[in-house]
């Protein structure tokens, strides 16, 4: 039961045609291994290598270092299908939309060269180490250290909660290069993961994105070319991430109002079919109430996010403006998956219905890329 979602004003005839392709490789590719990929808490490599044959990777890097050449709007497109799709396992946004973008816009050219193409065609996997299992928001206070010796960088510490963690073969990596300096001591390296001491840990076991390889990592006296530092000098990391995050929040925020959307549409079809008291659960005022303020909410969302990505595809979008949308759309989607399980009943908790497993998914979009109270921090400074 589709809603009547408007088209979104950024939208063209160009991305229409992508749309249709990004639709028909999730639902062919994604949605029939949920069950497969969850019990063994990841992807199967080789959709990495598929999804590079067709051109869905490195969308928006150019195509001189063998990117799509599109912009931040085929991201979304292929990121509200995924989550159409029911699909939570996937890491293709940390992938396409978060380090391929680390590595255009701060590796240096022959960096660039080396790496991108490979991104672009999936012999590459891309990770980003920030939390460490001490420090989770707190960026400033992360342990890993990198010392220089020569032309090399001397690594050890320990990343957890790492998406792709299990199949990364590059990870951008935040470190400290001056542990005394604060937020201007931490840079950020780029480290191979076929690199002589380092070694992947446990794939996590999450509540939800139970199809993620979410995975623990651990660098022992790691040693890489100082060429792989990102950006031109030393403890310009803080201000790399600082520039970075807005287009992240902005990924979580498509992802929430995609899955909104989709909570709404599986729910509709299941209450006009599903009956109780000899009519459709749809019949029940209570419903029809719950769906209308569910089909609001994700109108309204959808709006607030279709602007934010048009400023951003301007390059106008503010740290303040991904903050707010990444705080209204998780916690709105966090709120209209909760009511839509409710009118599924029992149904709504088993987990092989997609709504029971959009329920544990979204939970976590409260807390990744930035809790929800810090977004409101960085909100507040601004008032």
């Amino acid at each position: 039961m589709p809603l009547n979602i408007q088209r979104s004003s950024w939208m063209t005839e160009d991305l229409d045609d992508f749309r249709q392709l990004a639709k028909t490789f999730c639902q062919k590719e994604l949605t029939p291994n949920q069950e497969r990929w969850i019990a063994a808490k990841q992807v199967d490599r080789e959709l990495w290598t598929k999804a590079g044959e067709v051109g869905l990777l490195a969308l928006s890097i150019p195509e001189e270092y063998g990117g799509g050449g599109g912009t931040f709007a085929h991201e979304a497109v292929l990121y509200e299908e995924q989550a159409r799709s029911g699909d939570g396992g996937w890491g293709v946004s940390v992938h396409n939309g978060i380090v391929a973008h680390y590595l255009l816009a701060y590796a240096s050219e022959e960096k660039k060269k080396e790496w991108l193409p490979k991104f672009a065609s999936g012999e590459y996997v891309g990770a980003v180490g920030m939390t460490e299992p001490g420090t989770g928001s707190d960026l400033q206070g992360i342990k890993t250290r990198a010392v220089r010796q020569g032309d090399e960088y001397v690594i050890n510490g320990a990343k957890t909660f790492i998406t792709n963690g299990a199949h990364a073969d590059l990870v951008v990596l935040a470190v400290k290069t001056d542990p005394e300096a604060g937020a201007k001591g931490v840079s950020l390296i780029a480290v191979p993961t076929d690199t002589a001491g380092f070694r992947r840990g446990r794939v996590l076991d999450k509540v939800g994105l139970r199809g993620q390889d979410t995975a623990e990592l651990f660098f022992d006296d790691v040693r890489v070319p100082a060429a792989n530092l990102l950006g031109d000098e030393e403890g310009q990391g803080f201000i790399q991430l600082m520039q970075q995050l807005p287009q992240e929040r902005l990924i979580i925020a498509v992802t929430a109002v995609a899955g909104m959307e989709a909570a709404v549409e599986q729910t509709l079809a299941y209450t006009k079919e599903r009956t109780a008291f000899g009519r459709p659960v749809f019949g029940f005022q209570n419903t029809k109430f719950k769906l209308a303020e569910a089909a609001t909410e994700a109108a309204v969302a959808r709006a607030f996010l279709d602007q934010c990505i048009e400023r951003h595809l301007k390059g106008e979008l503010d740290v303040q403006g991904a903050a707010m949308a990444k705080l209204w759309t998780t916690e709105r989607v966090n709120k209209v998956v909760d009511d839509c399980v409710q009118l599924f009943g029992g149904y709504g908790y088993m987990m092989e219905y997609p709504i029971a497993r959009a329920w544990a998914d979204v939970r976590i979009s409260r807390i990744f890329g930035g809790t929800s109270e810090i977004m409101k921090d960085i909100i507040s400074r601004t008032l």
